[in-house]
């Protein structure tokens, strides 16, 4: 069958290519015919001009005098075969002026076009030459036709590269009038001096007011055009550089090393960081961790070298650019300069980063720039601030160009009196307006409510600072805005927030907003087992979990904003279960009244600092209050596993029995309780060591090796030699309770203990204990 339809299929193939064959046949013969027409009536007009001289004899008078015509027609046959001059042609200088425009033009377009052969050029009597002629004319034309529409189209896209070229020329302007506030982290290990840093820029002292002197969340302060072009007036008027940006965005990212999730919620909002370094300290454990941070994010950063006044014989200059600045020191501060910025150099080098003074940087993409400064002084403060605007505005101008879908982030949720619950927020892009629906995530859910108010701290003042506030209709990006609605109470800080359109989906716009405290989950126990967690923020909640999970201490439950009973009842159920863990760390955050009623009435020890560090040694502390209480209750129930080889004879057969063993696993106690192991595979129970002799001297412990004397006790109906002999090894008699107790002591076993204990544990087949 298959064969059929293939001939059938070959043999429709060939009768196709017949046809065509057929057709172009027809065709050809058709061509030629209409040839050979042409020909004939080109033979007839040649003969019908032979004839016109006798035509025009017959008109002449009988008169006239006729010529020799056999004469003219003899000339005319030896002329014929002479060539034929050729005219002249009319109005040749201005045709000669065209072909050369012509020329010229089509030198500048690329390929020139060919020219077409002429009717005249053409023997008429040469059939052959005539069709080859033709052929030659059309490709000759067709090639041109090609040769102009490729002219056309590089003419187009020079027309369209001119136009493109106009186009960015006119927006320079408007891009320039159209830049946000670039967003500015600040960076760096625990007193480096980055709070400093902010505080003599903003010439106020927030510093005093944090916690431990450590910054404990994420503050935001404007720093309006006007001042930035104040604070670099003398250093711009020798670097000449435009401030375009109608201000910088700066958010004070806390610096201890606990903070890290806290400083990845910050470094992924800003376009540049700035990362303070000790100039005497050069790089430490926290900066190291900052430049990872940064590095995941890549995020471009400055590198401010700080305390340069504290260099020995320092002559301060304030507010004075650092070139100006070290010139006026002696040789031996800028040698003792110089030194410690070349060992900042090399500690940045074996990190991977190549690095230069700002002033001698040629390659700011793939080589950091170090600014010498001191936040106390104010020297080499301009360099800084006129570097990080001439970066950003030179290599970030794509991110720092506003954008209209509105991006923005909770820092904080906070009560202000006069209007309730508050959030801080950066606004990144977008605009925010008075009345705007809003979604945000809530501690039990999505939260969607409505702006109330706009507030903006004044210019030049950080937002945690208390003071008065400005009023806004809306507010565009960059800035750091205070929130004033409704059911705020909730708010996870460090999420972000969404502005609901009329056609958003409700549902799916709460699951995106959600996201954000999902990962919370990650950090807590399976099993319940750990401690209770409570912080005001998301961001520093997660840096306390992350801490503690560093710190190999469980969490069982964690919570955001104000501990109230609720939260207390559920540490109450985890210490039934768990007792070491029945704790509460609540990390910069407010207990209530009446869970703190609650929590000393069933002994639940609340341990509450704004300081993580803090936090921890209390919990640690704690940790050992416990233990050791825990091991006073359980010393006379625990077991210490142990196994014995009984040396030689007796001192004693009956009770108390007194025999000379040596110790060959785990470790001897007094109080240990002993038994052997039978044929049958059953235990029996000898008694309990109550004292151990070495060397004729009594000792509490015996261990491994140790050839001692021991007394047993408990059991009057053993005798030695009877129930059990020389041969007959000795070991521990476990229970699920000594098994319990023994992990109070857990510190003092060694790996070789655990297996031996695990190993009788096997063997005297001791029940599970509850999970």
């Amino acid at each position: 069958m298959k064969e059929e339809e293939e001939e059938l299929e070959r043999q429709a193939r060939e009768e196709e290519r017949l046809l065509r064959e057929q057709a172009k046949r027809e065709a050809e013969e058709k061509r030629l015919e209409e040839e050979r027409k042409k020909a004939e009536e080109r033979l007839k007009k040649k003969e019908d001009k032979k004839k016109a001289p006798l035509a025009a004899l017959s008109r002449f008078g009988p008169d006239v005098i006729l010529p020799d015509l056999e004469k003219i027609k003899k000339e005319q046959e030896e002329n014929k075969d002479q060539p034929k001059p050729k005219p002249k042609p009319k109005n040749k200088q201005p045709v000669k002026h065209v072909e050369v425009e012509v020329e010229k033009e089509e030198e500048s377009d690329g390929e020139k076009s060919e020219k077409t052969e002429s009717d005249a050029e053409i023997d008429e009597d040469d059939w052959e030459q005539i069709a080859e002629r033709e052929e030659r004319r059309e490709a000759r034309q067709a090639n041109n036709e090609r040769i102009r529409t490729e002219r056309a189209a590089r003419r187009k896209a020079r027309e369209e590269e001119k136009l493109k070229q106009k186009e960015e020329e006119a927006n320079v302007m408007e891009k320039v009038s159209n830049l946000r506030s670039p967003i500015c982290c600040v960076l760096g290990h625990v007193d480096a001096g980055k709070t400093s840093l902010l505080d003599r820029i903003r010439s106020t002292n927030v510093q005093g007011g944090e916690a431990g002197g450590i910054t404990q969340q994420i503050g935001a302060t404007f720093i309006p055009q006007e001042a930035l072009l104040k604070e670099t007036d003398d250093l711009n008027k020798k670097l000449n550089v435009d401030i375009n940006v109608p201000g910088l965005l700066i958010i004070d990212t806390p610096g201890h090393e606990s903070f890290t999730n806290l400083r990845s919620r910050g470094s992924s909002l800003c376009d540049i960081a700035i990362l303070v370094v000790d100039i005497n300290n050069g790089l430490q454990k926290q900066t190291l961790e900052s430049i990872r941070l940064l590095r995941e994010r890549k995020c471009p950063f400055i590198i401010a070298c700080n305390k340069i006044d504290s260099l020995y014989k320092w002559k301060v200059n304030t507010n004075m650019d650092i070139q100006q600045t070290l010139d006026k020191q002696e040789l031996s501060v800028q040698q003792n300069f110089y030194d410690r910025i070349q060992v900042l150099k090399n500690q940045l080098s074996s990190e991977g980063f190549n690095s230069e003074m700002y002033y001698e940087n040629e390659d700011v993409r793939s080589t950091l720039s170090i600014v010498p400064l001191s936040a106390r002084t104010g020297e080499g403060l301009s360099d800084l601030i006129l570097l990080s605007i001439k970066l950003v505005q030179k290599f970030m101008e794509g991110k720092v160009t506003y954008k209209n879908e509105v991006q923005c982030t909770v820092l904080e949720v906070k009560p202000i009196q006069g209007h309730g619950i508050t959030a801080d927020v950066i606004l990144i892009n977008g605009v925010l307006h008075e009345g705007d629906s809003i979604c945000l995530c809530g501690q039990g859910g999505p939260i969607f409510t409505q702006i109330r108010y706009l507030m903006t701290p004044q210019p030049m003042r950080e937002s945690r600072v208390k003071g008065e506030f400005v009023y806004h209709k809306e507010i565009k990006a960059a800035m750091g805005v205070k929130i004033a609605a409704n059911e705020l109470d909730h708010v996870i800080p460090g999420t972000q927030l969404l502005v609901v359109r009329p056609d958003d989906d409700l549902e799916k716009l709460g699951e995106v907003v959600m996201k954000d405290a999902s990962n919370i989950n990650q950090f807590l126990s399976e099993d319940g087992n750990g401690v209770t967690v409570q912080s005001s923020t998301l961001g520093a909640l997660e840096a306390l979990l992350t801490f503690l999970k560093e710190s190999k201490i469980p969490v069982a439950n964690a919570f955001i904003g104000t501990m109230h009973k609720k939260h207390i009842l559920q540490v109450i159920t985890t210490k039934t279960k768990f007792p070491r863990y029945g704790v509460v760390l609540a990390f910069d955050t407010e207990i209530s009244a009446d869970a703190r009623e609650i929590a000393d009435k069933n002994k639940i020890p609340i341990f509450q600092a704004d300081v993580i560090y803090h936090l921890f040694d209390r919990f640690i502390l704690y940790e050992k209050e416990y233990d050791e209480r825990e091991r006073e209750r359980l010393r006379d129930v625990a077991v210490y596993p142990v196994s014995l080889k009984i040396t030689g004879d007796a001192f004693a057969t009956k009770a108390p029995i007194i025999l000379p063993v040596r110790v060959l696993r785990g470790q001897l106690h007094v109080g240990t309780p002993l038994c052997v192991k039978k044929g049958d595979g059953e235990f029996l129970y000898i008694g309990r060591v109550t004292s151990i002799e070495k060397n004729n001297k009594e000792i509490t412990k015996g261990k491994v090796d140790d050839e001692v004397a021991i007394r047993i006790e408990g059991e009057d109906h053993i005798t030695f030699g009877r129930q059990f002999k020389e041969e007959d090894k000795l070991e521990s008699k476990l229970t699920r309770p000594s098994v319990d107790a023994i992990k109070a002591f857990k510190s003092t076993l060694t790996p070789d203990d655990v297996n031996l204990l695990a190993t009788l544990i096997k063997d005297q087949k001791v029940p599970k204990g509850m999970a």
